[in-house]
């Protein structure tokens, strides 16, 4: 039976002695390229149907500001990876998931937080370099489609992923589809504004909501607790605190540490229960770094949804963290999007 990517072509010929000698040949193009772009590193993985990592590897990006620099080293990272285990042949396509990577155009559009400013067509670039079908996405939408296939999400059809790295983004499933928008940029919840004239925003506005639950706005409210008081706290001791740190220190029972994650977590509940006062989700899974908190931003996060979301809706929306590593979930997610993406070769 074929599957519903269709990466198994079956080609009968009859043989021309009339016999009913049947020949079967099987496409060899069993496996995708998942690539997951971060401001920090960039990860690029083999993947087959069954969604086995069979290989991976992966490089600093901040090492490359200069756009053709790093597809040059992309395209090398992934053509070695894919000779060394198995061949060209047998690779269908690629998926990449990046923070403002639009769907529709293939391009990395006005991130604030990569090194490459403006339009960059990615998905083209690579393609040209390869020769093979790329297919990008925003890094929200790619890590939903890894929980839907292999996840939390697995067998619902209409819930919403917020993911809470460097920034914060979302997708939302409908009817079991992803809704894009007009232009492909819905989900942008980061950007949706928690407090007027609040903190300033890398998009060049202030007060965003991403500037109060991703990392960085995590270890701002971290400062901020810091120097509102002289309690003993083990952040103070930290040259350069991280929000694994801050989360380690929860655990830890520092009193400042688990107020930072209750502060970021009545944040997310009131940007969570906006959310879902608008498309009422039947659930929304938390992925990133800072959802790693577990139960120091969880517990504050719930409190604040279930008191500031839609009444016909309390108790009724799951907040869920996701099981995944993210660096796993987000190849994962990207090996979806390739499977997906029509096949194409420049050598066809």
């Amino acid at each position: 039976m074929l599957t519903k990517f269709g990466w198994m072509r079956i080609y009968s010929y009859i043989c021309p002695n009339n016999t009913n000698t049947e020949m079967i040949e099987t496409n060899l193009n069993t496996k995708v390229i998942g690539v997951n772009i971060r401001i920090d590193k960039t990860v690029y993985a083999l993947v087959d149907i069954r969604g086995n990592l069979l290989a991976q590897d992966e490089f600093a990006t901040s090492d490359y500001p200069n756009i053709s620099d790093f597809v040059t080293k992309l395209s090398d990272g992934v053509m070695s990876l894919m000779e060394s285990n198995g061949g060209y042949d047998t690779v269908r396509s690629i998926g990449i998931s990046v923070p403002s990577g639009n769907f529709h155009t293939g391009c990395i559009e006005n991130s604030p937080n990569l090194p490459w400013k403006g339009i960059v067509p990615l998905a083209a670039m690579l393609r040209d370099r390869l020769g093979m079908a790329v297919a990008l996405d925003n890094n929200a939408n790619v890590v939903a489609m890894g929980e839907h296939a292999f996840g939390s999400a697995h067998g619902m059809k209409d819930f919403v992923v917020v993911t809470l790295g460097s920034g914060m983004g979302s997708c939302l499933f409908s009817k079991g589809k992803i809704y894009q928008g007009t232009n492909g940029f819905a989900g942008e919840i980061g950007h949706t504004c928690y407090i007027p004239g609040g903190r300033p925003c890398g998009c060049g506005r202030q007060g965003c909501l991403e500037r109060y639950t991703a990392s960085k706005g995590v270890l701002q409210t971290a400062q901020e607790v810091l120097d509102e008081c002289d309690t003993p706290s083990v952040m103070r001791n930290v040259q350069q605190l991280t929000v694994q740190l801050v989360i380690e220190f929860c655990h830890q029972g520092d009193k400042l540490a688990i107020e930072v994650m209750r502060r970021t977590g009545y944040a997310l509940g009131v940007g969570l229960a906006n959310y879902a006062s608008l498309f009422n989700p039947e659930a929304i899974i938390l992925a990133g770094v800072v959802s790693k908190a577990g139960k120091w931003l969880l517990e504050p996060a719930d409190e604040s949804f279930e008191a500031h979301v839609f009444h016909n809706m309390k108790g009724k929306v799951k907040l869920i963290a996701s099981v995944y590593d993210d660096k796993e979930l987000n190849v994962l997610g990207a090996s979806v999007l390739a499977w997906d993406v029509k096949e194409y070769s420049l050598f066809k």
